[in-house]
């Protein structure tokens, strides 16, 4: 079943690598409060069998869709994978959620809504993003270190592009798809924190507004994290390239219009 044959509009994307035990319980609650939205899994060859359950759900509900990939490739070639499938079949909204249910699925009628509450012509929300760090939202179950991380990578981000985001590392959100059609994807190459924050520079590059929702964020209850502190530091090492590289932009345009 595609859009246009049921009339949904949303897509929420939910890639998956040894998710066999969550990936029901999240597509259930997903498919309970957009009961209109679509549901694709893309799966990184996981050895568990996540990508057999996928395709078992698929199986009895025409609007649940898969992917499988061969390997391990990343969460940012996923949602660029997922966003080009859902470009190609029409949907207007593309959603980033992950498998592991920190996302909470019942704040997705509201942030839909405040992506489709005015045409982007007027000044209506190119992305909307599920965010930790606005008020309203926070974290639970999570190791003080990890949230002290968080919190910082987002501070330094901001600081270092000049971006309003309080959360521009959050990987729960909705893009309006003129928007992604309208930015050069293609050159997208970062993975995990990198590929929130990139995509987060590009959109407010383009000039488009962002709005944050505020959520409750839940550890993993089962399975283990992927994020790492590694990861974190190695983000924070491009946004400080692409940090400079926006301020020197800033200044050739100051000086050329002298």
């Amino acid at each position: 079943m595609t859009p246009s044959d049921s009339g949904a509009s949303a897509l929420v994307i939910i890639p998956t690598f040894n998710e066999r035990e969550n990936l029901p319980k999240i597509v259930g609650r997903v498919r309970e409060v957009l009961p209109d939205g679509h549901v694709l899994v893309v799966d990184d060859g996981s050895p568990d069998g996540t990508g057999q359950v996928a395709d078992d759900m698929a199986a009895a509900d025409p609007h649940i869709h898969v992917k499988h990939r061969t390997g391990k490739l990343g969460l940012g070639s996923a949602y660029l994978q997922g966003f080009a499938w859902g470009l190609g079949e029409g949907y207007d909204y593309l959603i980033e959620m992950d498998a592991d249910g920190s996302h909470p699925p019942e704040t997705l009628p509201e942030m839909v809504a405040r992506a489709k509450a005015r045409p982007i012509a007027q000044g209506g929300s190119a992305l909307v993003i599920g965010s930790r760090w606005v008020p309203g939202g926070r974290v639970v179950n999570w190791p003080k270190r990890r949230e002290i991380l968080s919190r910082a990578a987002n501070v330094y981000a901001r600081l270092a592009l000049g971006v309003g985001v309080k959360d521009a590392t959050a990987g729960y959100r909705v893009y309006n798809a003129d928007v992604l059609r309208a930015l050069n994807l293609e050159n997208v190459n970062s993975h995990g924190y990198c590929f929130q924050i990139d995509m987060t520079l590009r959109v407010d590059t383009a000039g488009y507004r962002i709005e944050e929702v505020p959520i409750v964020f839940r550890e993993r209850e089962i399975g283990e994290s992927k994020m790492s502190g590694n990861i974190i530091f190695e983000a924070m090492g491009k946004v400080t390239l692409w940090g400079f590289q926006r301020r020197m932009r800033q200044l050739t345009g100051l000086f050329s219009r002298r």
